[in-house]
């Protein structure tokens, strides 16, 4: 396949010659890049097709176009962040600035890693509680199935239900799929160098390592809660 960045130029020069800023992130990026890596381009225009977003193929690389107006821009990475977990501003803080006419670029990207510098709002009481009453209800699910294909299900959910407690209670910003995994090794690798390795051992039937350092994490973080949890 071609350069990833003179195809992701290409790219957004051809498909939105109106551009006012064009960003290329991801994994491609990165001494991570893989054959199934994608471009990530967030695109920046004053009008339609933004905001919008579309998955296609050029040139033989999958290709993410994450397509933005300004005040849309603003509306998705407040939303986001809301949601300690924002994207948007990852992808515009640490991507490369492929397009900038008029300063947008230069601008959106000071702000995307003064606020990922920052990180999330902090986490409330409610809602670090119901986090902790979450996993410990799926810990005691765990040290009582007998079902192998019911284990395998609780653990990739305790795996991730435990690395965004850890998070969250320590300000981080929260990831999906592997960008969980990359924040909790930034964050605190030896827990997650524990948690990944005993899940796997719990997904073979072996549950009390994960069961322990699942509990661990609860212990650091409040406590296990069950009884007296209610929600008002």
């Amino acid at each position: 396949m071609d350069d990833p960045v003179l195809t992701a130029r290409e790219l957004v020069r051809d498909r939105f010659p109106a551009a006012r800023a064009a960003f290329l992130a991801g994994s491609v990026l990165t001494d991570r890049r893989t054959p199934t890596s994608d471009l990530d381009i967030v695109v920046l225009l004053d009008g339609p097709p933004a905001p919008n977003r579309e998955n296609l193929v050029h040139r033989g690389w999958p290709v993410e176009l994450f397509v933005q107006t300004e005040a849309a821009w603003h509306g998705f990475a407040d939303q986001e962040t809301e949601q300690w977990n924002s994207p948007l501003l990852a992808m515009c803080a640490d991507g490369m600035l492929l397009v900038d006419t008029d300063g947008l670029g230069a601008s959106l990207q000071d702000e995307a890693r003064r606020r990922w510098a920052a990180g999330p709002p902090p986490l409330s009481d409610a809602e670090r509680d119901r986090r902790r009453y979450t996993l410990t209800d799926l810990l005691d699910d765990l040290r009582g199935c007998a079902d192998p294909a019911e284990r395998a299900y609780l653990v990739a959910h305790m795996l991730q239900q435990a690395s965004e407690l850890v998070l969250s209670v320590r300000g981080h910003w929260l990831g999906g799929g592997k960008w969980l995994s990359r924040r909790l090794a930034a964050a605190d690798p030896e827990t997650h160098r524990a948690l990944s390795a005993t899940a796997a051992q719990a997904m073979s039937g072996d549950v009390e390592p994960f069961a322990a350092v699942v509990t661990e994490v609860l212990d650091r973080c409040g406590g296990p809660l069950w009884d007296g949890y209610a929600v008002r």
